[in-house]
């Protein structure tokens, strides 16, 4: 009877676990109904003019050149959305008390970020995705296509996600977090392996690309797109798999509902 009992209750409170995910979720989601179009235009414009503008830059790409140029800006217009937009974002939330709201429903933590983490995912994937073929098509090259890119994609995508919103939870202010994001925005794009082979840059940003989720996100993708599966896309698969629930559990440690005096 009593094991009866605690798989009811097991039962139950994942249903309600369920349920407040689901809630916050659409909550979240509301945020961004009215701007979905903008959000988009002002995520592709960035990536999208430096595509063309390498594309007139370049003269007689190689195949290696013209394939990292291609996920190079994919990986910006998500360093764009999942990192810099979501921090911001985010910090704003916290800054303005709006966790103060969260904190008086009965919810838990968890599903908060949760929901926050699969918002940025939808804000960062049309993007990506656009780059992708517009990309395939201007350079006229073709891709080779897998089911593996689905992983690896999520798993890009999740882990500069879940870093940007733990930049946002962790923000002790708006004009700190401003210029920090918009600083790793412009480092992390050109001066680490995302548009750059590693051998070019200076040891220093080589030691700290490494500890960048986009430095393996690019690796991952750009062997994907060209050879297809291997035992190095994998290793860097289970790489963004580990930032992915590194930042995942450190966004749990941080998230505060009060602002702290």
């Amino acid at each position: 009877m009593q094991m009866h009992n605690s798989a009811g209750y097991e039962h139950s409170r994942f249903k309600q676990l369920v349920a407040e995910a689901w809630i916050l979720f659409r909550i979240q989601l509301s945020n961004i109904r009215e701007q979905w179009a903008l959000i988009f235009i002002l995520a592709s414009l960035f990536p999208f003019t430096t595509l063309m503008f390498l594309k007139f830059f370049t003269v007689n790409p190689t195949d290696e050149i013209m394939i990292r140029i291609i996920t190079g800006n994919m990986l910006f217009a998500l360093i764009i959305m999942g990192l810099n937009a979501m921090a911001q974002d985010i910090a704003w939330q916290k800054h303005q008390g709006h966790f103060t709201y969260y904190a008086s429903l009965p919810i838990a933590k968890v599903n908060f970020v949760i929901a926050n983490l699969i918002r940025g995912a939808l804000m960062s994937f049309p993007s990506f995705f656009i780059l992708m073929f517009i990309g395939q098509w201007i350079y006229d090259i073709k891709f080779h296509y897998s089911f593996a890119l689905l992983p690896v994609m999520l798993l890009s995508i999740m882990s500069v996600v879940g870093f940007g919103v733990l930049l946002g939870f962790w923000s002790p202010n708006m004009q700190l977090t401003n210029m920090l994001v918009q600083a790793l925005m412009m480092i992390v794009g050109f001066m680490t392996p995302v548009m750059v082979e590693m051998s070019q840059l200076p040891a220093v940003l080589q030691a700290f690309s490494y500890l960048l989720p986009t430095t393996y996100a690019a690796e991952a993708l750009r062997e994907l797109l060209t050879v297809g599966w291997t035992s190095s896309v994998a290793t860097n698969t289970l790489i963004l798999f580990v930032f992915t629930v590194v930042s995942y559990l450190l966004i749990l440690k941080k998230i505060h509902w009060r602002m702290e005096s």
